[in-house]
């Protein structure tokens, strides 16, 4: 790596400059403002990937309408564990940012959050059924206090106007609706807080940075080896800790870093396309954020959803994604992404999963080779009466679902977020990608209490406290208090409450 030990010196090296490094940043400077920050970004601007508006969902997920957070078993009993887990991390992100907006961290709350319902809506009387049991429920939990259910077409036309338009009145349909869902913008949101962590002192973000290698420093902490991918110079940063939060450019880097508790972890690449309008006349008529069931064999990213969007302060509504693969790791990577992360110990899993997901990989392939007609036809069934010449098409975001052993040292594919960490916690690495940024604030605090657990529980955890007042309790079970954070925190960001 050169002359390595010349390189400047910062507390935290922050890899990436999307919606989690920002938060994480974010974070460390409330809870001691003279750490040393830096966060280093290969591409010129911040949320340029994942993080960008055009390149994800920005649905503000509290598993209110994705249906894949709520499986039915065999015996027709609807598992709502795990959309309860996404509800309440919802809820850590919006006492935190409604701190920061208190604050005067982050300006006006417009200008990255919006109230927008969050909907339901499934065709035929089998998924009628289906719908019917998810509602019942979750409806009986606090948490989801407000949700309703109808088979009424009249009542669906209400909520969603473009919904029912010229459908077959004789068409089993059913929907939910619940008011306080939201619409988020998390290119916006990371612009906002980088603006804040730069007014800070002894905080850097530098963009055009590439971080080509990382090593172990035999005092402790890492070297990190930086190409200016403008000028070509190459630098060197010495940091005691390294988070690598940059997306698909995640895996190949915690790969180099050599930990033994990378070993055994692959990359599944997911391309998308949305079909996207911004005709007032169209967008106007739709205000609720729509979701559909997933194809089987489909990754969740690729759940079917008609949306409203508020993004640069204009009004779109978007439909998809179709999913599609690529070896890319990011929407501006390299084809050699994927060949370049194969290694003699994750090829097993890799090969494992191959095998074992015949159905995505079928499914995948399908998308891939869809024409337009084909693609059309598919919005159609949210929206019978839509014209081809409001749509145009754009591409989505990347996605790198995680790839890992399993008990039997073979493979199996995750459809999540998981946190990475050395030994030390001297590096940690975010892998994986829904529901991502809209828990970004819980992944933050769960790498906190794990990597930085003394410092917590001995010095930051008052802060932590007044910056998410529900921490240390569970709002799955105590109903006053999520009652009483969903008002305040409404308020605050000027959002719908029931």
């Amino acid at each position: 790596m050169g002359d390595i030990r010349t390189g400047e010196e910062v507390d935290v090296a922050l890899v990436g400059a999307g919606i989690m490094s920002a938060t994480l940043g974010v974070f460390l400077k409330e809870l001691q403002p003279h750490l040393k920050l830096e966060i280093l970004e290969c591409l010129p601007g911040e949320a340029q990937e994942s993080s960008g508006a055009w390149n994800n969902a920005g649905t503000g997920h509290a598993a209110n309408c994705e249906m894949n957070y709520t499986p039915m078993g065999e015996d027709g009993h609807v598992d709502i564990a795990r959309a309860l887990d996404v509800n309440v991390e919802f809820d850590m992100s919006r006492q935190f940012w409604s701190y920061l907006v208190k604050k005067g961290a982050i300006a006006a709350p417009e200008a990255f959050i919006h109230p927008v319902p969050h909907m339901s809506f499934v065709i035929g009387s089998e998924h009628q059924d289906f719908l019917r049991k998810r509602h019942a429920a979750m409806s009986s939990h606090h948490c989801y206090r407000g949700m309703e259910y109808t088979e009424d077409h009249a009542k669906i036309t209400e909520w969603a106007p473009l919904l029912m338009a010229g459908r077959d009145p004789a068409q089993p349909v059913a929907a939910t609706h619940i008011v306080n869902g939201t619409d988020v913008n998390y290119g916006a949101l990371t612009s906002s807080l980088l603006s804040y962590l730069q007014k800070q002192e002894d905080f850097v973000v530098r963009f055009s940075q590439k971080v080509r290698n990382l090593e172990r420093r035999p005092e402790g902490g890492w070297w990190l080896e930086v190409r200016d991918e403008v000028t070509g110079v190459k630098r060197t940063v010495n940091a005691k800790y390294v988070f690598l939060g940059a997306g698909g450019a995640t895996l190949p880097l915690l790969q180099k870093s050599g930990i033994p508790e990378s070993k055994g972890y692959g990359g599944f690449p997911v391309s998308g396309v949305w079909l996207r309008c911004g005709k007032p006349e169209v967008a106007e008529r739709h205000a609720a954020k729509v979701y559909g069931l997933a194809a089987t064999g489909s990754p969740p990213m690729s759940v079917p959803h008609l949306d409203t969007r508020i993004i640069d302060d204009k009004r779109w509504l978007l439909f998809g994604p179709y999913a599609g693969f690529t070896t890319r790791f990011l929407k501006q990577g390299s084809l050699l992404d994927l060949p370049k992360s194969v290694r003699f110990n994750n090829i097993l899993p890799l090969l494992a999963v191959a095998r074992d997901n015949f159905p995505l990989e079928e499914y995948l392939v399908g998308q891939v080779l869809q024409s337009s007609s084909h693609r059309f036809d598919s919005l159609r069934e949210f929206y019978p009466q839509m014209d081809t010449a409001d749509w145009e098409l754009s591409v989505a975001g990347q996605r790198v679902q995680i790839i890992r052993k399993d008990k039997a040292h073979t493979g199996k594919l995750e459809f999540g977020t998981e946190i990475v960490h050395s030994a030390d916690s001297s590096i940690v690495a975010l892998l994986g990608a829904s529901p991502g940024a809209s828990t970004a604030v819980a992944i933050m605090v769960h790498m906190l209490e794990n990597c930085f657990h003394e410092q917590l529980v001995g010095h930051w955890e008052p802060k932590l406290k007044e910056m998410i007042p529900s921490y240390g309790h569970d709002l799955k079970t105590d109903a006053a208090l999520s009652a009483r954070v969903r008002a305040e925190t409404a308020e605050v960001l000027k959002l719908h409450n029931v």
